[in-house]
């Protein structure tokens, strides 16, 4: 298996940044894109990441569909969450016995994958990384974050510290047995940034003006959270043990200014999401994130109306249905509220 070469499905921001990351350090690295001109690009000129330090400019394999190996081995899944089924199902039939794929992705998309390769063929990741496909072949990548990487049979394997170790050049990945930790800690994370998308205007700005709203939505992903026996890990700048129901209000609020200087020095400002209504008006992984997490929900008999609300707003929006305004965030501040005076 070591003879083949890491196969990145999905150039994108995250796929794209890991694979350059991956050349630099000497590991051989190919990709795998469904966009036509994204893979021109990276063909006539090298795939751009445009970083904090400068532009890196790697030159690497890239296929389209039509034309991608008929043998992958290590296949790092890097595609939006609503396609990973569709890509998933492409990657079966070319993937070795001894080939496994890692889903380097947003949201719960293991058990996509694994249904269509097998639980002992699948890594389960978590990453947070702050970058954006700016055009085709370039990407800004706003600087080094974190990953986790585990089995998602369970506990850790060489071929996941063989990947941490590989990605060295990126950073430090951690090995883990509770990689599910940090998933449902950037679902809730994930809210926050989410709900910025519904105004025209920075995720720092955005979550300082609407703390009821922002508390209320991590809330209620750590409900589920915890419902499902889940250990919350954090990361970055994020503290998920502060955002938990019943957190105390002061460490909250120390947490949220913690965050809210900390997203204000990211070169990226505006969430992927905000990105892809605003820039790139395409549909957004939102509803196949948290999909997973209102069922959860639902068989815990749980009441998620903030993050519905939000998904709710995130569709309008994308359909054109409504506009991006600040007033929807008053609305869910209004509504965060009501419902911690109910609780009491």
């Amino acid at each position: 298996m070591t003879d083949y070469p890491y196969t990145v499905v999905g150039a994108g921001a995250i796929g794209g940044t890991l694979a350059a990351h991956l050349d630099a350090a000497g590991v051989p690295v190919q990709l795998v894109d469904a966009d036509a001109r994204h893979v021109e690009a990276i063909r006539k000129n090298g795939l751009r990441i445009k970083g904090p330090a400068g532009t890196m400019v790697a030159h690497i394999p890239v296929y389209g569909l039509d034309d991608a190996p008929e043998r992958l081995e290590r296949v790092l899944l890097a595609v939006k969450a609503q396609a990973t089924d569709t890509a998933a199902a492409w990657i079966a039939p070319r993937l070795g016995d001894d080939g496994f794929v890692a889903s380097l992705q947003n949201g719960l998309n293991e058990a996509t994958i694994a249904a269509h390769v097998g639980v002992d063929r699948t890594v389960t990741a978590f990453v947070d990384l702050f970058a954006d496909v700016l055009e085709p072949g370039i990407i800004s990548d706003g600087g080094i974050g974190a990953i986790a990487l585990g089995e998602f049979a369970g506990g850790t394997s060489e071929r996941v510290r063989q990947l941490a170790d590989d990605l060295h050049h990126w950073g430090n990945p951690i090995v883990t047995d509770n990689v599910a930790g940090f998933l449902w800690s950037k679902l809730g994370f994930g809210a926050m940034l989410t709900a910025t998308a519904l105004a025209d205007a920075d995720m720092s700005e955005l979550i300082d003006r609407h703390r009821p709203a922002m508390t209320e939505l991590a809330a209620e992903v750590f409900e589920v959270a915890a419902a499902e026996g889940i250990r919350l890990e954090g990361f970055d700048a994020f503290d998920p043990a502060a955002y938990v129901r019943g957190a105390d209000l002061a460490r909250t609020a120390e947490a949220t200014d913690d965050l809210i200087k900390w997203l204000s020095t990211q070169t990226k400002t505006r969430s992927g999401i905000w990105r892809d209504i605003a820039v790139r008006q395409r549909p957004t992984e939102v509803p196949t994130q948290y999909k997973p997490v209102i069922q959860a929900a639902a068989r815990h008999g749980l009441k998620l109306p903030l993050v519905e609300e939000l998904v709710s707003l995130i569709q309008k929006l994308e359909t054109r249905t409504i506009s991006m305004n600040e007033e929807h965030l008053v609305a869910l501040d209004a509504k965060a509220t009501a419902r911690k005076a109910t609780a009491r």
